[in-house]
């Protein structure tokens, strides 16, 4: 389009310009003429023009003059934007090496300000000042500004003697200052540290005060320590030596005296469990004063002392010459004297001299080593002689409880000692515990009288197995249930030889019966229904319970039981032609029942409650009996011809009968 318009324009023009010339050719006949004509036109045109430019000729010269100087003008503001960009550009280079130079100043004052601190606690650090060294000369041990101060000191000894390994020169402006007021504060220390030491010494001495005033002022140890070893070592040992014979000489006096208030009457190799018991035999001496006297084989309240009386009142000597105790009393009380003590020194020797691990026990074992060993040796003695079984087992789980005791405190100190007392306990337990088992298996059943009543090696074996069961219940042992067991073996033979010796089989069911009663009973008193002794001793009562129901229903309805065991068998294989040929033996049956069934029923009950001392056992046998006989009778029911079932009496009159004998025990 636009190459088109540029072509058609020169055309466009000569056409005008053609048709301009046509329209003068039309009107003018002269073209010379009219070129003169435009001339002259032309040329008043051109003195107009000139005439016009003179005229303007002032505004064109001062329009001319206002150009230049505009352009001077100009000039002049470039020259400024280019000064003023020159001094931009070196105010931001300005601005720039001040940036740079703020953060040098800024790092140059982080450095200072860190150095400053560290100088000052550095000069604060080893700086001397007047009050310190007025406080560490003059004032006691005892003030606090004392304790204060001779932290401040020991922080500036160690300081000091940090410094010396880096051969720093400040060290020797203050190191003579320091190692004096050292001399000093050790000086003072020492001997108030030994003060408190000797005031354990003195007779009657609460020695619990002097520690607690050493807890307190605990730090003089360890400043003494990081200082003078060797001073440490003088101060532990004077301790040592101290507390080791004030320990000894309180427990040794303490046992002997203790020792004194023992029965006098003790248990000897005549009072074990199958020897005749004689009046005079016994735990406790004809001379106490006490009502009921326990026998070496029963427990008692002995137990609780592994309860209530564990963490009981020491026994005071002094106090309690009219008293005599059992031998695990006097052994509770001198343990637990030992338990409080030991723990007492255990915890202050580990926080007083900063001592853990076998450090601790080693310290421990200087000072109370030598009345653990006494105290160990005190009872090997009494115990040599010893045959109260129940006693050295109380003593033992006495071990286990303050044992247990001591860990809660946090002190394993004694656990050797323990284990050493347990070592001379255990053999001598098990020594008697077998001389008690051979002297049941020594005995001869033939000597004794016979009497169906509970023996009294039973009742001395259930007494003791309830005991030993019942104390063991939260400690088993292996040997001890071992020991049981063939306890138990021994009096169970013990029993059914006994029960030999009586001539019928009833009077040795009765006999049995009455023995594994009253083992059973107390075991169940004194122990868990589920005890393996128990147990053991209740199938032995049922199975003879169910014996001996057979052999006194025998007399009185033997027939019937008879029938009923000889022809249930027909019945079950429905042979009832053979049940109809024993028609007249159970017609005999029948009538012989009718005529004494109330009788043997008077008889029946007259005879089990006269053959048991316990109602209970007793009452218990009779209705056994009476249920046994209600399941034969109805079998036998079963087994009868219509014309024998018409005869026999009825089922309902016997069991309103029966109902006479129960019992409410």
């Amino acid at each position: 389009m636009a190459t088109h318009s540029e072509v058609s324009s020169p055309q466009m023009t000569e056409q005008l310009d053609n048709e301009e010339v046509r329209e003068i050719l039309k009107n003018t006949t002269d073209l010379r003429q009219y070129s003169r004509q435009i001339e002259k036109e032309f040329k008043e045109v051109e003195n107009k023009s000139i005439e016009d430019y003179i005229a303007e000729s002032q505004n064109i010269a001062n329009l001319h003059n206002q150009i230049n100087d505009c352009d001077d003008v100009l000039e002049r503001m470039e020259n400024m934007l280019m000064s003023f960009q020159s001094v931009l550009n070196n105010i931001s280079t300005e601005i720039t090496q001040l940036q740079r130079k703020s953060v040098s100043m800024s790092l140059q004052l982080t450095n200072r300000q860190s150095v400053k601190a560290q100088l000052s606690q550095f000069i604060e650090d080893m700086a001397v000042s007047e009050e310190m060294i007025n406080i560490i000369m003059e004032t006691p041990v005892t003030e606090r500004d004392f304790s204060t101060q001779l932290n401040v000191l020991n922080h500036k000894l160690s300081l000091v003697k940090e410094l010396s390994f880096k051969e720093s020169k400040s060290t020797s402006d203050v190191s003579d200052v320091l190692q004096k007021l050292r001399l000093k504060a050790m000086t003072k220390i020492r001997s108030y540290l030994l003060e408190q030491i000797y005031k354990f010494r003195k007779p009657m001495t609460n020695y619990q005060i002097p520690q607690n005033a050493m807890l307190k002022h605990k730090f003089f140890f360890e400043f003494i320590l990081s200082n003078e070893r060797h001073v440490a070592q003088e101060i532990c040992s004077e301790y040592i030596d101290t507390m080791s014979k004030i320990y000894y000489s309180y427990f040794k006096s303490y046992s002997t005296r203790l020792t004194s208030l023992k029965f006098e009457e003790s248990c000897t190799k005549d009072d074990l469990m199958g020897i005749e018991d004689n009046a005079s035999k016994g735990l406790f001496s004809k001379t106490t004063s006490l009502k009921h006297k326990s026998t070496i084989f029963t427990i008692g309240k002995r137990g609780d002392i592994l309860n209530q009386q564990l963490e009981a009142t020491i026994i005071v000597p002094h106090a309690q010459l009219k008293n005599r105790y059992t031998v695990e009393a006097l052994f509770r009380s001198e343990q637990y004297a030992l338990v409080d003590n030991a723990c007492r020194e255990y915890l202050f020797v580990t926080e007083f001299f900063m001592v853990r691990g076998t450090q601790a026990q080693d310290l421990f074992n200087q000072i109370l080593g030598k009345t653990l060993t006494l105290m160990i040796k005190n009872l090997e003695t009494s115990i040599h002689d010893c045959y109260d079984t129940i006693a050295m087992f109380l003593c033992i789980h006495l071990i286990f409880r303050y044992q247990l005791m001591c860990h809660k405190r946090c002190v394993p100190a004694l656990d050797k000692y323990w284990d050493s007392l347990q070592s001379v306990i255990w053999p001598r337990l098990e020594h008697v515990f077998r001389l008690n088992i051979q002297s049941i298996h020594d005995c001869d059943p033939t000597k004794f009288n016979k009497e169906m009543g509970p023996h009294y090696i039973t009742r001395r074996y259930a007494e003791f197995s309830a005991a030993i069961v019942g104390i063991s219940e939260h400690f088993p042992n292996e040997l001890v249930s071992r020991l049981l067991l063939e306890l138990q073996n021994e009096v169970e033979c013990f029993i059914l030889r006994m029960a030999a010796i009586f001539p019928t089989r009833k009077d040795q069911l009765i006999y049995l019966i009455n023995n594994y009663d009253l083992v059973l009973g107390v075991l169940m008193e004194h122990t868990r229904d589920n005890s393996k002794e128990a147990e053991a001793f209740r199938e032995q009562l049922n199975a003879r319970s169910a014996e001996y129901v057979e052999e006194i229903l025998a007399p009185h309805f033997g027939g019937i039981i008879q029938f009923v065991k000889e022809c249930e068998h027909f019945f079950e294989k429905e042979q009832m032609d053979e049940l109809r040929k024993q028609e007249r033996r159970s017609l005999a049956l029948v009538a012989s029942f009718s005529a004494n069934w109330k009788k043997s029923l008077e008889e029946l009950n007259r005879e089990v409650l006269l053959s048991f001392p316990s109602l209970l056992t007793g009452s218990q046998l009779l209705q056994l009996a009476l249920a046994s006989l209600v399941q034969y009778y109805h079998r036998f029911h079963k087994l009868l011809t219509p014309n024998a079932r018409a005869q026999l009496t009825n089922i309902h009159v016997v069991m309103v009968e029966i109902k006479k004998y129960k019992s409410n025990y």
